[in-house]
């Protein structure tokens, strides 16, 4: 026995068919044999993406494998993967935030090469990266840096004050 789905919008029936879909979030995507459910009384379509992180990972990687540059809507579509807002990305890249809105401004030039690959690789590593760990480096310019130090152990070498 099928479900019978009801239209949030009215409650009226819901149709379903299946076909290409063109998927937004700012990438040019089409989705083949997508459910597309339709109400007939109010003209409301609803889509049925089932394992929608699977899909977005998909999309992600197949962005940060292409040969040419990003566009403005892929940049966002890989911020927001990632799980970074803006200002978070910002910081993360040592930009200004300002910087951001103009790479995701499809008016503007896009993005420098270098944070290009950055964000290319971020994807392709996986998972987010929300910390470098720089606001622990002490900018003294008076300051000898040390040398790190190792030490030799039964399976390979550790490093002795990890920093």
């Amino acid at each position: 026995m099928t479900k019978k789905h009801r239209c949030i919008e009215c409650g009226g029936n819901l149709t379903a068919r299946k076909g290409p879909r063109r998927y937004g979030r700012g990438v040019n995507v089409v989705l083949d044999n997508v459910e597309v459910r339709h109400c007939g009384d109010c003209g409301e379509e609803y889509e049925v993406i089932p394992n929608i992180e699977n899909l977005h990972k998909a999309i992600a990687t197949s962005l940060a494998r292409k040969r040419v540059p990003l566009t403005a809507g892929e940049v966002r579509f890989l911020r927001t993967y990632l799980g970074h807002s803006s200002r978070d990305f910002a910081e993360i890249l040592g930009v200004r935030p300002e910087t951001i809105t103009r790479w995701e401004n499809p008016a503007n030039g896009g993005m420098s090469s270098v944070a290009e690959r950055f964000l290319r690789m971020a994807v392709l590593v996986g998972k987010p990266i929300t910390s470098y760990g720089l606001e622990d480096i002490d900018t003294d310019p008076d300051e000898q840096p040390q040398p790190p130090r190792f030490c030799a152990e039964d399976d390979g070498w550790v490093i002795a004050d990890p920093r």
